[in-house]
């Protein structure tokens, strides 16, 4: 209040009031103000509690999209093959010795035994590790969160399937129930945390409630410890204990496509059946017969003439306007929003690939950084958790002995890789990378991991092969040993003393 305003106040208090509150709307952003045309909804609650009416809904829409609607399952796969990949996130170790060296050796022994693990690592055997990761990354995306339980030793009615004793429970996440809070107990919707926001234990349910339970049986939860529970979770907000799905923001907007798509398309079978109609004069000509009057039939054909038309009558054709012009243009139009709200691009939600190159590799390149962000978060959730925890235990089980030359602290050191871009021009692509190289701005083993390729793996398969050639007397030329040493060496053999002397004298 101004000093005008004091002293109006007395005497207008009204005025002085409308003043303050004009002056304040003035201040304010005009986004805030909800008016007639702007019918803004706000958010106030906490991320657990916006969440806890509405996370079980949103998961079930998300899964019976995935299974009834053509373009949410396309857009997992694809999802699938941009996070994931066919072969799984590849695991490079990189224990380091005191010198700072790599050990090869120890490196090759980590790595054989992990190949031999992730043949079957989850519990019912049947899965391979690139399909679990798979497997999970799409519940993760689809259903907001997925749980895993690690059996680690003996385990109770459970043989492991391989040397090391280690090996993954998948859970869906209807075993965490949204329903269980005691604060008293620090539990929120299934989850313990200590003062701190750490997770203490899980508390899961010990069937799915989706069974389809009998008469008189309970929903038991039991208490697991967070160090045996892996939890990956899509979250969007600061302190959100559980995860929301990746479509939470479409479901709307896909199940009004497929709605439209529909009603567009059974129209277009309505419209492509011939149909025709009588008309028979005016309505003042309409007199009811006392006789049912027999079907009549028209012959259709080319050039046919219809001459038993009765005085008065007229045949006509049913219209259609369908199919709807505008339904492409309507359905791109959305699919570029969910596209938008997916992390994915409109070509892949569309499988539409008629662009320009330009426009094409924009997209591809803005695409991949959010493929990129979603792998890294899988990793981070993931990957990077079921390797140090199986590593821990080979080590700790005898199968994995370390060497005294590693250093302990980098013993659970690895690169972890998934899908790369693909190279829309590999002869440019190959090229700047064999300039950067040269120019000393990258080396080879950036390079294989650009074409999804383990650096090791690649020179022990280069060298295998060409000691292969050269044992058979192959001459390529990705062996420069021809060109360089092999022929110089011939040559050698083949000089004569008084090559250099044309006189034939002593130098």
């Amino acid at each position: 209040m101004n000093l005008l305003d004091r002293i109006l106040a007395p005497v207008f208090p009204g005025a002085v009031a409308e003043r303050l509150r004009a002056r304040n709307v003035i201040q304010a952003f005009e986004a805030s103000d909800i008016t007639r045309t702007h019918k803004a909804k706000k958010q106030s609650k906490s991320a657990d509690k916006s969440l806890q009416k509405s996370a079980v809904s949103l998961r079930e829409q998300c899964r019976k999209l995935d299974e009834d609607h053509d373009i949410v399952t396309g857009l997992f796969d694809r999802l699938e093959e941009r996070v994931v990949g066919g072969t799984g996130i590849s695991v490079e170790p990189i224990p380091l010795t005191y010198a700072g060296d790599v050990d090869l050796e120890f490196a090759a022994a980590i790595k054989a035994q992990w190949s031999e693990w992730s043949l079957s690592p989850e519990t019912s055997g049947e899965l391979s590790r690139p399909q679990m990761e798979r497997l999970m990354c799409r519940t993760w995306l689809r259903d907001g969160e997925g749980l895993a339980q690690m059996l680690i030793g003996r385990v109770a009615n459970y043989d492991h399937l391989h040397d090391v004793p280690f090996a993954l429970e998948l859970l869906e996440p209807d075993y965490l129930p949204w329903g269980y809070t005691d604060l008293a107990k620090g539990i929120s919707q299934g989850i313990e945390r200590n003062g701190w926001r750490r997770v203490k234990a899980y508390h899961l349910l010990k069937q799915h409630p989706g069974d389809g339970l009998g008469y008189g049986m309970t929903l038991d939860t039991k208490s697991v410890p967070a160090d045996r529970i892996i939890h990956i979770a899509y979250r969007k907000r600061i302190g959100q204990n559980r995860g929301q799905p990746l479509l939470h923001a479409v479901i709307i907007r896909l199940a009004d496509i497929k709605d439209y798509e529909e009603s567009e398309r059974v129209a277009a079978r309505i419209s492509a059946a011939l149909a025709m109609y009588i008309k028979k004069g005016t309505p003042d000509d309409f007199v009811p017969s006392q006789t049912k009057a027999p079907e009549r039939t028209f012959p259709l054909a080319p050039g046919v003439v219809v001459d038993t038309l009765l005085p008065g009558e007229d045949v006509g054709m049913i219209e259609s306007n369908r199919p709807n012009p505008f339904l492409e243009g309507f359905r791109n139009g959305q699919l570029k929003a969910v596209a938008a709200g997916t992390r994915g691009t409109y070509s892949s939600v569309a499988r539409s690939y008629d662009g320009t190159y330009s426009a094409q590799r924009q997209e591809l390149v803005e695409g991949q950084l959010g493929y990129d962000l979603l792998q890294h978060e899988f990793i981070d959730y993931w990957c990077r958790r079921v390797y140090r925890e199986w590593l821990r235990i080979a080590i700790t089980s005898g199968v994995l002995v370390v060497p005294k030359t590693v250093d302990p602290r980098t013993i659970y050191g690895a690169i972890y890789q998934g899908p790369v871009m693909p190279w829309i021009n590999p002869v440019h692509e190959a090229n700047a990378w064999k300039i950067l190289v040269e120019a000393g701005f990258a080396d080879e083993a950036e390079v294989a991991r650009a074409r999804q390729r383990n650096p090791q793996e690649l020179k022990r398969t280069r060298k295998a092969e060409i000691e292969t050639n050269r044992a058979q007397g192959l001459v390529f030329s990705s062996d420069a040993y021809h060109l360089y040493y092999g022929k110089n060496k011939a040559n050698e053999t083949e000089k004569k003393p008084d090559d250099d002397d044309p006189e034939g004298g002593d130098k």
